[in-house]
């Protein structure tokens, strides 16, 4: 895992950022636009979680990937380009297959940047964005993301706790197991609401949500992000108005069709290039700096 340069701006340029992103990446179906996005959160995933990143993308993310391409020409049958027929008498057309590519591609790069999300928007920038706005949102929004990693904790002290006295749900036969299972499951679930009392009743007790709460925030909107925040929003502002216009255009059904090699589509891709690379710029740029300083001390 390296550090990551791009979580140390202000949380409003990142949030800004994977609205945009994630947002775009859920309703542009261009190839062109899929296959950048898709390139773009895989490498950026890979710099923020490093090899658990790529075990994830070869297990889980690529299988995913392909069952989703191949289940959808067996129910999507619309096209002209017929290539063969099905053992039940359906066409199976290159349209259905290549939409069916297209939403895999869509699935796991949504998939991906939300990994991203997870890594870099952390509880106490979700308080510092809507607690003022939505404290009960945020609350429960903070107390969600870190419900998987403290659950994962507190779940292996527990199995390690059970095994030292002989009930780990490895010992034993096949009943013993599923009895020593749902031992573990009755404490992690115990664990788990009194964790979730615990906080609500520690966030009143401090006077969360009121009217004129003021909390300490380390976050200072500076030149920096002002300069991130504009670029972000004029790349944003111009892939937007050329989908608007049709620069984006582009369809598979009934045939294959769409905008490709006009100047003003060009200028599009270049600018949701722009976009979705951001991070991985700033990160570049930061490492190129402070690498070789690190290196000499």
């Amino acid at each position: 895992m390296n550090r990551d340069a791009f979580a140390g701006f202000h949380p409003i340029v990142n949030m800004m950022y994977f609205v945009v992103v994630v947002g775009f990446s859920m309703f542009f179906t261009h190839p062109v636009c899929l296959g950048t996005s898709l390139v773009c959160a895989f490498v950026y995933s890979v710099y923020l979680n490093g090899r658990k990143a790529v075990r994830f993308t070869l297990v889980f993310m690529l299988p995913m990937m392909i069952a989703t391409a191949m289940l959808n020409p067996l129910f999507n049958h619309e096209g002209s380009t017929i290539l063969t027929y099905l053992p039940g008498g359906n066409p199976l057309t290159l349209e259905s297959v290549l939409y069916g590519v297209a939403a895999a591609v869509m699935l796991v790069t949504v998939i991906s940047w939300f990994s991203c999300i997870n890594a870099v928007m952390t509880t106490d920038k979700f308080v510092y964005l809507f607690g003022r706005v939505a404290p009960a949102l945020s609350l429960m929004l903070a107390m969600a993301l870190r419900f998987v990693p403290r659950f994962k904790a507190q779940l292996k002290v527990i199995s390690d706790a059970q095994k030292c006295v002989g009930r780990d749900a490895s010992d034993g036969n096949l009943l013993q197991k599923a009895g020593h299972g749902i031992r573990i499951l009755s404490i992690m679930v115990t664990w788990s609401l009194e964790n979730a009392i615990e906080t609500a009743d520690s966030m009143k007790s401090r006077g969360y949500g009121l009217p004129g709460r003021t909390a300490f925030s380390i976050y200072r909107f500076d030149k920096r992000d002002r300069a991130a925040l504009v670029l972000i929003l004029a790349c944003a502002a111009h892939v937007a108005a050329g989908a608007a216009t049709g620069g984006l255009y582009f369809r598979y059904f009934p045939t294959i069709k769409g905008v490709w090699g006009t100047p003003y589509a060009i200028s599009i891709f270049v600018a949701y290039l722009a976009l979705c690379a951001v991070p991985i710029v700033i990160n570049f740029r930061e490492d190129l700096v402070w690498k070789p300083i690190a290196s000499k001390a």
